[in-house]
């Protein structure tokens, strides 16, 4: 158990730091909300598909640390939470991986297209785009509600564990609402200010919850 802890701890906040960086990486100074002003900036882009992968190798770590968490509560009282979030939790890997195909992949095909298309064939290119983006709203949407509830259920369990921290539980509780609350906003309004708003700090705090998490599994294992 103190190897799966320490190995556990490191990929927490590695995954942490990777997937910070790879979303800095990421070109924000187009308003998402504004597609042709959004996919200009997609298509000018070097380095979308590598920030991608490296967003999922983030989030690859990340659940590398949550599997550790969840061993660490194992026979508790709080065994049962701690299971249904990391089932939780294994659902948005996967979900992760789907918006890296479409997001990362196949909607900088499309804006590319669209960018080098000719006249006559810019609306159509456009609307190919367009409908990619749809469909990398549904599964963004869907990855903040799976994110959300599995960190929503792990801050519960570690505050019934009784070995860990309250505080450390409460923050996962928080981070997990907000991007909950992003993931449906994102649902209903797509890319709209209000859900960025919600979304991008509530994962912001997420990732600063599973560094921590990640230090403070590294003490508790010695």
């Amino acid at each position: 158990m103190p190897t799966l802890q320490r190995a556990g701890a490191v990929s927490a906040i590695a995954g942490a730091v990777v997937l910070l960086v790879a979303t800095l990486l990421h070109p924000m100074s187009a308003d998402p909300a504004d597609p042709a002003a959004a996919f200009a900036e997609y298509a000018a882009a070097r380095a979308w598909v590598a920030s991608h992968l490296g967003q999922f190798l983030g989030v690859g770590l990340m659940f590398v640390g949550l599997y550790a968490l969840r061993a660490s509560l194992a026979g508790g009282p709080a065994d049962w939470l701690a299971g249904l979030a990391l089932a939780f939790a294994l659902a948005a890997l996967g979900t992760a991986a789907v918006l890296q195909a479409v997001d990362g992949v196949a909607l900088k095909l499309t804006v590319d297209r669209w960018a080098a298309a000719a006249a006559p064939q810019r609306q159509s290119a456009f609307d190919a785009a367009f409908a990619v983006r749809q469909i990398e709203i549904g599964v963004a949407s869907s990855l903040g509600l799976l994110f959300g509830v599995s960190a929503l259920l792990f801050g519960m369990a570690t505050i019934g564990s009784g070995i860990y921290p309250i505080w450390l539980g409460g923050l996962a509780v928080v981070a997990g609402a907000g991007t909950a609350a992003g993931g449906t906003l994102t649902a209903f309004a797509g890319f709209s200010p209000l859900a960025m708003n919600v979304a991008m700090p509530s994962n912001l705090l997420m990732l600063v919850w599973i560094a921590v998490t990640g230090a403070v599994m590294w003490r508790r294992a010695g």
